[in-house]
């Protein structure tokens, strides 16, 4: 059955129009916009298809293009913190939405978490991957780190929109070095097709001179944040430093090199398990996963209930008598009756449905 999505269009205060797409069936889940997007290009992307299938699983899955970017309005002449906010506004007044988790990744995370404390009301919990509350320009320490910073922007205004990759593919090695020729060749062409050189530069400029760091200390919202370790777009410490401006938030590293993950590595079902465990399951979930909690064997709920205490297969067969094996075709039973991939998942699993196995 294909992948299918809805596009519709909202105006911002200033009148400039912005694209929405909204994929799957469920509560919302809404991503603020952030650099590098394209709703009508996102569904055959191998880079932010796999986001689109997991994140529309148990939710309606809302995305936009920012101003400036992809099919929202090209001709623009505010590119700014408060009319990116202002666009986040915009997108939840035309949905009707009341209450959601809200998604903040790189520099969608500054308009998140803006959005999150002017409107604490309409945000359940706040997501924040690979984000930042100083831009490269206000956390730069150095006459070195500024002039790196401004020297991207220009590589933007000479190269990108050039047929020549190869200033294109700077940025691609910085968002997904670890991606496949394939995945690379597809950025190149996303930074491409997504926006100007002119509004990619602009818009650019305008994040490196963001500095939400007061705004984060003020948040009153559930947090997690999340940031890849090797991170080379967004430094890992900028993560670790958000973090520890959210009052109650929750860090966790993952173990990859890419800003935007890719759904071959194991940092992706980390990521996912998080996610999912932090929001927990919705109401449909919830049923499935009752049901097919049900249906486990005695013994397949006492394999589960080590495997959520974090022990591995050898040690689960010492500890109950079994072969190796045999715990291991156990663990494939559990996690085709839960539906899950991952240890990690199935951990989450238990913690969800609170059961005492």
């Amino acid at each position: 059955m294909p992948f299918r999505q809805k596009i519709r269009f909202c105006t911002a205060p200033d009148g400039t129009g912005i694209a929405i797409a909204s994929t799957g069936s469920g509560p919302p889940l809404l991503r603020a916009a952030h650099w590098l997007s394209h709703v009508e290009h996102d569904l055959d992307s191998p880079v932010w298809r796999p986001w689109l299938v997991e994140f529309s699983r148990h939710h309606t899955y809302i995305r936009y293009d920012q101003r400036g970017c992809g099919l929202s309005d090209r001709e623009v002449a505010d590119f700014s913190l408060e009319a990116w906010i202002g666009d986040l506004e915009a997108v939840v007044d035309c949905l009707g939405l009341h209450r959601f988790p809200l998604i903040g990744m790189s520099q969608g995370g500054a308009v998140a978490i803006a959005y999150a404390v002017r409107h604490p009301d309409k945000v359940s919990h706040l997501i924040l991957a690979g984000a930042y509350a100083r831009g490269a320009l206000r956390r730069a320490a150095s006459a070195s780190a500024r002039l790196e910073a401004e020297t991207m922007v220009n590589l933007i205004r000479v190269g990108w929109g050039r047929d020549n990759p190869a200033f294109r593919q700077v940025f691609t090695n910085q968002f997904i070095p670890g991606g496949t020729p394939l995945q690379h060749q597809w950025w190149n062409e996303l930074e491409r097709l997504t926006a100007s050189p002119e509004n990619a530069a602009r818009t650019l400029e305008a994040f490196h001179g963001v500095d939400v760091t007061d705004l984060a200390s003020q948040l009153r919202v559930p947090t997690l944040v999340l940031h890849a370790r090797g991170d080379a777009r967004v430094p890992f410490d900028e993560g670790r430093r958000l973090a520890a401006l959210i009052p109650g938030a929750r860090f966790v590293p993952l173990d990859s090199d890419n800003h935007v993950l890719l759904d071959s590595e194991p940092a992706w079902t980390d990521f996912l398990a998080e996610m999912r465990g932090f929001l927990g399951p919705s109401p449909a979930h919830a049923a499935d996963g009752a049901a097919n909690a049900a249906a486990l064997t005695p013994a397949e709920s006492e394999v589960l209930r080590l495997v959520a205490q974090g022990l591995d297969n050898r040690t689960i067969a010492q500890q109950l008598q079994k072969s190796e094996k045999t715990v291991r075709n156990q663990v494939s039973s559990i996690f085709d009756k839960l539906g899950v991939r991952t240890r990690a998942e199935a951990i989450v699993h238990v913690r969800d449905r609170e059961t005492d196995f």
